[in-house]
Formats: structure tokens, C-alpha cells, sequence
């Protein structure tokens, strides 16, 4: 019985989010074309939060990316175009640090955009594949990290399942004189998520780096087109880049859930620079998409 009632206790505490959470998810978007795959912070509009998010769309012609102002009980979307080649499943996007406007966006296959964003327009300035790509990797997740004058990116493979971990990629990361993303020598860490856990687990579904480069992933479980959904944000370990260039990361023995979110398919997160703030995003298929704050990103 004592068992019983910690192991209750204990399932009350991660069917939660946070306390202090900052506000309660809003709806962006109303069917599975309109779901957050990913989102990267743009800028602040008064009182507004500006993101960029990308739409896992794989027809011609269907919407890629838009522009969120998220603010309390009232998000304005504004679909943005894409100039250039048209990717397929794009599942993460990311400022690119000391470049104002220009970002990097991912596709589920590996192919990385390097974008210029002007307005209601994003350019396709070009595009390149990631390296070190594993047999049978599904990608849903970047970030860039910025210490010493140097840039590094993590990706992951979103893992599946018991049998099938993530596996969390990092490199170094330069950009040719005509706009090409050009990575350096490649890690590899496994990864398992400690929630959700079931069978359909995707281990890593986005990555996010703190200002003190702690490392924050989501998680997620699917069980269909509608759902139920499940899904966390942790702190899975931490990540530097020396003045070498060189980059480490570290992953948690036992990673800290942060937060669980029964009911969503979180499949962003981005740590707002400057703050404890997160922006979180759902594409919950179907159900459409939601996006809300919590203060997850404390050093």
C-alpha cells in the first residue's frame, strides 16, 4: 500500500505542468495543415512575443511557414511565402545567432535551409544535407548554439519506441561565402526519454539550448491522426563549445522531467534568450495546433 500510494503520488506530480506555469495553451491552428512542427523566436511586438513556425506540409503549394504574435488569450497567425525550392516536411526552425533574419529550417529527411527572412517573405538563400545521416533517421528537431565566436548545431533522430532511442547529433557549424551550411566533425548520444514511455514514443521531437547551455528536449507519444497524445519537456544534459570550436555534450544519467502535457503532441520548444521563458508548440494532427509559455529555461 505505501508503494501504491508513492507511485500515485508520483503520477499526480508528472500529469502536471510546472507551477508558475505563464499561460495555458491557445489554439493557432485548426486542422493536421496548421500544426506547429517547429518554431524559432523573431522579435517582440509590444506586448507580443513574434515566432516563426514551420508546417509539416509535403504537397505542393501547401502553406510552410508562418508568423505567431503570441499574446494572453489573443495569438494573430500570418502566413509567410516561401521563395525557392519547396522543401517537404519541415519539422524544426532555428535563428541563426549574430544574423539578424536569417534562419535555419529542417526537413524530417535531413535537408537544412538556410533562410532570409524579409517581411512576409522567406528566401531560400540555399540548402544542404546533414551529415552522418543514420539508416532510418527521422528528423524533427535543430538548434544552434553561439560561445566563444563559434556556432554548433544539434539535431536528433526522434527515436521510436523502447527498441529504437533517439540519437542526438551535434557538429560545428560555419556557412560558405555563398550561403551553403557547412558541419564539421559529428558526435552521437543516445537517448531515451523518461516520458512519456510507451510503444510510440518519439524520444526527442525538438531540442532547445539554455543561455548556461543546458539542453531541453520534448517528447512525445502518438497514437494516431486524433490522438491521444502525450508528451514532455526534460532537461536532458548540457552542451559546450570551446574557443577551438570544439563541441561537447553531455547527457543526464537520469534526465529531470520538467513538465508533462497529456493530451498534446509538443513538437517545439524554444527558450526565449534573455529569460526563463519558453514558448512550447503542439501539431496534434487533426486537433490542429496550440502554442503557450512556461518558465522552463532557468539557469
Amino acid at each position: 500500500m505505501a508503494w501504491l500510494g508513492a507511485a500515485t503520488a508520483l503520477l499526480t506530480m508528472l500529469g502536471t505542468a510546472p507551477a508558475g506555469a505563464d499561460s495555458a495553451w491557445q489554439k493557432v491552428g485548426g486542422d493536421a495543415r496548421s500544426g506547429v512542427s517547429g518554431l524559432a523566436y523573431e522579435g517582440r511586438t509590444g506586448a507580443g512575443t513574434d515566432v516563426l513556425v514551420v508546417h509539416d506540409n509535403k504537397r505542393t503549394g501547401q502553406q510552410r511557414l508562418s508568423r505567431i504574435t503570441h499574446r494572453e488569450g489573443a495569438d494573430a497567425v500570418s502566413p509567410l511565402i516561401w521563395a525557392g525550392a519547396e522543401p517537404s516536411d519541415l519539422e524544426a526552425i532555428e535563428a541563426i545567432p549574430g544574423m539578424p533574419g536569417e534562419y535555419v529550417a529542417l526537413a524530417s529527411r535531413g535537408i537544412v535551409y538556410r533562410l532570409k527572412v524579409t517581411g512576409s517573405t522567406a528566401t531560400v538563400v540555399d540548402y544542404a544535407p546533414l551529415p552522418a545521416i543514420g539508416a532510418g533517421d527521422d528528423f524533427e528537431s535543430f538548434a544552434l548554439v553561439a560561445r566563444n565566436g563559434k556556432l554548433a548545431a544539434l539535431w536528433a533522430d526522434r527515436g521510436a519506441g523502447p527498441d529504437r532511442p533517439a540519437t542526438l547529433y551535434a557538429a560545428p557549424l560555419t556557412f560558405a561565402d555563398w550561403g551553403q551550411p557547412l558541419f564539421g566533425a559529428v558526435t552521437r548520444r543516445a537517448y531515451r526519454a523518461p516520458y512519456p514511455v510507451d510503444g510510440g514514443t518519439r524520444h526527442i521531437s525538438d531540442i532547445s539550448v539554455t543561455g548556461s547551455g543546458r539542453v531541453l528536449v520534448s517528447s512525445a507519444a502518438d497514437a494516431g491522426d486524433d490522438g491521444p497524445f502525450d508528451s514532455a519537456v526534460s532537461d536532458a544534459g548540457r552542451v559546450s563549445v570551446s574557443a577551438a570550436g570544439q563541441v561537447r555534450v553531455t547527457l543526464a544519467a537520469r534526465p529531470t522531467v520538467l513538465g508533462t502535457f497529456p493530451g498534446y503532441k509538443i513538437e517545439a520548444v524554444e527558450c526565449l534568450p534573455g529569460s526563463a521563458e519558453a514558448v512550447l508548440g503542439t501539431d496534434d494532427e487533426n486537433l490542429g495546433g496550440f502554442i503557450r509559455t512556461l518558465s522552463l529555461c532557468g539557469a
